[in-house]
Formats: structure tokens, sequence, C-alpha cells
């Protein structure tokens, strides 16, 4: 496999903010009121947020972010919250196990906290199998160890652990993670991410371990304004269409058993289907070519001739009037080669057709900004470079179909494991937080 293509210039995260309750209403409600929480969106630097090689390594562009407490007492940290992926981790400062020298601004003490223990070799969490790397044993500590591997080509390894988490006014929960010593990046106002918070459907996800059975978020395209739903709330004024989740038969080799996977049918461009025969769309013989919904990746991402198809058809709807950049050997992040001219201070025409992608019972409209993206520092003559946010997942490589944070906007996405199934509803962040009681 090639080395990762290189990060963007900055990174935008979503800060998520506990919404305070009244103190005397806490306790009773923690067990059964869902966790409602604020977005916010923040810069950091590129290579800030390094990524599992199995989960789109270099495309942790735009994350969630979590605050939350973790230890006894407790230790306010901040963690990007992944739906594609499993084990949890915090950057832990010298002593904690995972091996010293990390540098953050947040990181973890585990020496500061009494709850915290070390997995032993013999325990059923280090015997594993659901993670890309599985955990192995230290012989001379006899502490169970797991590896990461990161964007830039280097790789970190850790104590597998536990702790006691706190979210917002939910109950403790105690939960294993990895303390890991690996140094990242902080942001110039001071926005920090000390770890990960893995959200998929695996044993030592967060979501496991705390029993959620089902949470929802809307990722505004305003930086105030979004919302993140942890447990079950009636939301009536949300009509959501569901898609079952997808789940081979048997097991299948390059099939992520615990990932959020539907099944793509078909993509429509300005209301015209294109012509993809229905085993492009589907899982092959050996699970290659899921369709994953992922909060971890930034823009969606296409095997190649689906892909192939969407450029064809967007190309010939705007070729009139956006004019192509023409450059074959430009591929913004090296995946993404649909790309125009746009005179510089300048936005893209607003009749840009719309791409609808069809599931199972529901659907996912792109439309307006969120088509096209003004590469960062790139130009021809007077012109801005502007790609469509559709990437070719064969020029990554990955062999699969992403639904990426960035399609996601002013969308609320239902994840209901109870029931098996995505819910999908259009609408504006800023209305659903005001049903919801947020002041904005």
């Amino acid at each position: 496999m090639p080395p990762p293509p290189a990060l963007p210039v900055c990174l935008l995260l979503l800060l998520l903010l506990a919404v305070p309750r009244p103190a005397e209403a806490a306790a009773a409600a923690a067990a059964t009121r869902p966790l409602l929480f604020e977005l916010r969106a923040r810069q950091v630097p590129a290579g800030a947020l390094p990524r599992p090689a199995s989960k789109l390594r270099f495309h942790h562009n735009v994350s969630l972010t979590v605050s939350l407490a973790v230890g006894t007492p407790p230790q306010n940290v901040t963690m990007v919250l992944d739906t594609g992926s499993e084990l949890s981790w915090l950057l832990c400062a010298p002593g904690g196990g995972g091996g010293g020298g990390g540098r953050s601004a947040l990181p973890f003490r585990p020496r500061a906290s009494r709850t915290f223990a070390s997995v032993p070799c013999g325990s059923a969490q280090c015997r594993s199998r659901d993670l890309p790397s599985p955990p192995a044993c230290d012989g001379a500590s006899k502490q169970c160890r797991v590896s990461l591997s990161y964007a830039d080509g280097s790789s970190s390894d850790g104590a597998l652990a536990t702790e006691i988490f706190t979210v917002g006014q939910g109950p403790p929960l105690r939960a294993a993670f990895g303390c890991m010593a690996t140094a990242f990046d902080t942001s110039p106002d001071g926005v920090a991410t000390a770890g990960l918070l893995g959200m998929n459907r695996g044993a030592l996800s967060f979501v496991s371990q705390a029993s959620t059975r089902r949470f929802s978020y809307c990722i505004s395209d305003r930086d105030d304004a979004g919302v993140l739903l942890l447990g079950h709330s009636d939301l009536p004024f949300l009509p959501l269409n569901y898609t079952p989740l997808y789940q081979p038969a048997m097991p299948l080799p390059y099939f992520d058993r615990v990932a959020y996977s539907v099944q793509l049918l078909g993509i429509r461009v300005g209301g015209k289907p294109l012509p993809i025969p229905a085993s492009v769309l589907a899982p092959d013989h050996t699970g290659a070519g899921q369709t994953m919904v992922d909060s971890g990746t930034q823009f969606t991402f296409l095997l190649g001739d689906a892909y192939s198809a969407l450029k064809a058809e967007f190309s010939r709807q705007t070729k009139l009037w956006l004019p192509a950049l023409n450059d074959p050997n430009f591929a913004f992040q090296e995946a993404f080669d649909t790309c125009f001219r746009v005179p510089q201070g300048r936005a893209p025409p607003a009749r840009l057709p719309t791409v609808t992608l069809l599931f199972n019972g529901a659907q996912m409209t792109v439309a307006g900004d969120r088509l096209l993206y003004k590469v960062p520092g790139e130009r021809r003559g007077g012109d801005g470079v502007w790609c469509l946010t559709f990437g070719n997942a064969d020029m990554v490589p990955i062999t699969a179909y992403v639904i990426g944070h960035h399609h996601q906007m002013n969308v609320w996405v239902e994840y209901d494991l109870e029931r098996g199934r995505v819910g999908l509803a259009p609408i504006r962040c800023d209305v659903a937080s005001e049903r919801l009681g947020l002041m904005l």
C-alpha cells in the first residue's frame, strides 16, 4: 500500500460541551433521560488527530469532539467522537503505563487518579479480536498492550487500562481504553484533543461498554448550532426515514462487521440516475465494497466505477458554465480529481446539480456549498481551484464506500442499535437545537 497523502492545512473540530441540568434533577434523570449537548467549531493544526491505519488514516479533517471527565478525582479531557473506530484511547502523561514522552496541553494523568487500573494479560479484554491490531501481552509487566498506526506512518503503543468516565450528567462508567504515549499537536487557541472516543459497534467501543442503544447528532454549517443526543428521546418534529444496518450472513475477510454499514442502492445527479450496476454498489464475495457512515471522515468516498460515473455526469451537467481544471497531474489529497476553476474571490454558481445517495428506505441529498470545496492555496492564473467533495476510494486506496461528515451537515443522523438501523432527516441544526430547548 502506498504511503497516505498529506493532511490539509487545518482541521475543523466541533467542540462538544455538556448542557447543564438543575442539580436536584440530575441524579434522578441520569439513568433515564438522554444527554443533550451543543456542538461548536474550532480550528486545530493538521496532524493533530491521527487515525488508526484501517480507518481512513488521513481523513480526520472534520471531527466531533466531546469534553468529559475521566478518573477520580475527575480530570477534564477532550476526545474525538468517532463512529468509525472501536477502542477509545487517551494520551497519558509519563508513568501511566503508556511509556511516557507524550506532549499535550491536556494529557490524562493516571498517577493522579485512584481509580486507574491496568488490564492484565489474562483478562477477556486482552483477548479481544475486534481491533485491527489485537492486544498483546507484555511478558515482563504482565500487562496488556495495544498498538495504533498513524497517518504519517509512525506508530504508538500503550497499555490497555480501565478508568471511570463521566459524560455530562450521566452516571459514571468504568470502561476499558488505551493509555497511549504518543504526542499530539494542540490548537493555537488552546483547544486540544487528548484522545479518541470509539463509537462503533465493537465490544470495546464506548457505545458497547456504556450499553448505549441509541445516539444521534446534527452537524451544523454554522459553528454554534450543532447538537449531539446520547440516549433515546421522542422527536416528533423529526420525520426520520430509516435504513437498516447491513450485515452479511457469513463473516467475510474485508467486511468491517462493527461499522455502521448500510445498503447503497443508487446515485442521482440533478435527478438523473447514474447507470451503475447494483453489483458495483454491493459488497463482493470478500466483503469489500460495503457502505459505512463515519463521523470521523470529512468527505464521501466512492469506489472507482461509481466515482467515474458520478464524475462524468456532474461534469456533463456543468460543462457550459463551470470550467473544468483539466490538469491530469492534480488531485486534491490524492483522491479528489473532479476539479474546476472559479474566479478568485467568487463562489461557484448556485445552480449546481444536487447529488442524491439512495439507500434502502432513506436518502441523503448533497446540495449547494457542500458539493464543492475550495482547495487552500491552489490557483490557476486568476482562478481558484474547487473540487467535488466526493473522492475516488481507489486512489486512496480503500475498499469501501464511506459517507463523510461534510455530507451529514444539516441532517439529523440517528444510530439505533436496538432496532439495527440508521435514521436520516434533513433539518437545519439551529431549528433542531431550538426544538430541543438549547439556548444558542
